[in-house]
């Protein structure tokens, strides 16, 4: 997991306070991560989506309390919801990965065996209801905590690990693949 860049709870407190190179330090520090959340799931909308959020971000900087979580937890809720107003107003739901998505830090793509994976991890995901898929993606794309995952959705930390488990269950059974001699190989590339 990576954890919140150090300062950035202090930083958006400042923000809130009037200092305006605080918000500065914030959107270089988290921008990266924002642009990689909305470019693997809305690729042509990434950049606008970016930008709304750090307008709705800064608009609402005050209500960011420390206690009730980080401050790139926080943020992640905010592009949450701005990518679900941008698709409230689309009249879509929100997509599955496509073919066209590229991971930046490729994590799931090393934990593959070979690439012929890759088609059948996106079908799979696809085939998750849309709350399970949100946090498994936030959990494992976005590298957010379980904990910080339920916040960004707006549900119970407990409700988010039983649908975290009940999402990977569900792509570890569809994705072992049958082998020669008996075996199964997983998507983690362990035989079973």
């Amino acid at each position: 997991m990576k954890p919140d860049e150090p300062g950035s709870e202090a930083q958006l407190t400042r923000s809130a306070r009037g200092d305006s190179a605080a918000f500065t330090h914030l959107v270089k520090t988290h921008s990266s991560a924002l642009h990689g959340y909305f470019a693997r799931r809305m690729p042509a909308a990434s950049e606008d989506l970016l930008a709304e959020t750090w307008l709705q971000a800064f608009a609402a900087r005050r209500t960011f309390d420390p206690a009730r979580g980080s401050a790139r937890g926080w943020l992640f809720g905010v592009a949450h919801n701005v990518l679900a107003q941008h698709l409230r107003r689309a009249g879509r739901q929100e997509p599955a990965p496509g073919p066209d998505v590229t991971d930046p830090w490729q994590v799931v793509d090393q934990r593959l065996d070979a690439a012929a994976m890759a088609p059948a991890l996106r079908r799979a995901l696809a085939e998750l209801p849309p709350e399970e898929r949100e946090l498994l993606l936030l959990i494992s794309w976005e590298q957010l905590t379980p904990t910080e995952a339920a916040a960004v959705v707006g549900i119970p930390a407990g409700t988010a690990r039983s649908r975290l488990h009940r999402a990977r269950g569900r792509l570890r059974d569809r994705l072992t693949l049958p082998r020669a001699a008996g075996r199964n190989l997983t998507a983690t590339g362990e035989l079973a």
